[in-house]
């Protein structure tokens, strides 16, 4: 048992690298859809999307939950909200991409767990501990810095992390699994996105049939880059602990933020430097304050569950109480199932 537990937490990691991997190499994906502009690819992507995902839950058999949810006009509404603001943080992002704004949308997806902290105190008066206050504080420092150093805020990040953190707060009210809310968020997509397509094609603008069988098979393939990385976080989300997860989301950014510099070369003059010092220091201080909080959690529930073990053997109860079957959650910010 002990060896099949460490085989799906391995199989459960690299699903999870799979997962983020994917998504902080996406970058290198945008460009080759050029000439296409940034709304068509994002029509083309909300339209694939859906197709593939549509497809992949007909073979399962999984689309019970289509008739409960149309039943539940308030999950209809949150779905509609959290499609209208994906919408935002996919569109701003395939065009940050193709713009040359790959470090500032990696950026975005860096101060996403700050932003998502922030609005759970303002939001839901959830109340934070000194060491997250201290990360908040951090975090808002390296705005500061950021904006004197690009000499504007640095809108595209600050776009990308509230779009994202409010999508992530709209998810955990809706409750459906990843593909499932992929696929009823897409449909809300659908016509619109088709329409727009329709309407750049009747205009002369579109370059679906116009570039080559190449350029049609990539932008297809859109919907394959959106629910590819889905089915690999999926996968790890039901292995490996949500902490983990959490660890494992600083990923893409990383990957982005390479790229950005590295592959793209773009421009790192030292303030920007220094507001990127910052937010990793944030970041720091909050994963470490999670971990030492599961850690605590983890301590206290295996500590509960022998005294309450010990409770029961004295009383003569011949079942023995359950042992806890993973870690303890990470207080902070969720990884939610959707990238760029």
């Amino acid at each position: 048992m002990a060896g099949k537990s460490k085989g799906e937490r391995r199989t459960g990691l690299l699903n999870g690298f799979a997962a983020y991997g994917m998504w902080g190499l996406v970058p290198l994906f945008w460009p080759l859809l050029k000439p296409a502009g940034a709304m068509e690819i994002l029509a083309h992507r909300m339209v694939w999307s859906l197709v593939l995902v549509a497809l992949a839950l007909l073979v399962m058999r999984r689309w019970a939950w289509a008739g409960e949810l149309l039943r539940q006009p308030r999950k209809v509404g949150l779905i509609t909200v959290a499609a209208a603001v994906i919408t935002v943080n996919w569109g701003v992002y395939i065009w940050s991409v193709n713009s040359g704004h790959v470090v500032e949308a990696s950026l975005g997806y860096f101060i996403n767990p700050l932003v998502t902290i922030a609005m759970g105190v303002l939001l839901l008066k959830e109340r934070l501990r000194p060491v997250q206050w201290a990360a908040v504080a951090v975090g808002f420092a390296a705005v500061l810095v950021l904006t004197i150093g690009y000499g504007r805020p640095p809108w595209v990040s600050l776009c990308l992390a509230f779009s994202f953190a409010t999508y992530g707060l709209v998810k955990k009210k809706i409750g459906l699994g990843g593909l499932e809310s992929l696929a009823a968020e897409t449909a809300v997509q659908f016509v619109p996105a088709l329409g727009y397509l329709l309407w750049l094609s009747a205009h002369g603008g579109a370059t679906f049939a116009s570039h080559g069988a190449g350029h049609a098979a990539l932008l297809a393939a859109t919907g394959v880059v959106t629910a590819l990385p889905l089915v690999c976080f999926g996968a790890a989300a039901i292995r490996v602990p949500l902490s983990t997860l959490g660890l494992l989301q600083y990923l893409a950014p990383v990957f982005q933020f390479l790229l950005g510099i590295f592959y793209f070369h773009e421009a790192m003059p030292p303030e920007r430097w220094a507001g990127f010092a910052l937010v990793w220091l944030a970041l720091t201080l909050l994963t470490g304050d999670a971990l030492r909080t599961a850690r605590t959690a983890a301590r206290a529930l295996r500590s509960g569950s022998a005294t309450a073990g010990a409770a029961l053997a004295a009383a003569g109860t011949v079942n023995p109480p359950r042992k806890p079957d993973g870690m303890a959650t990470a207080t902070g910010p969720d990884p939610v199932d959707a990238r760029p």
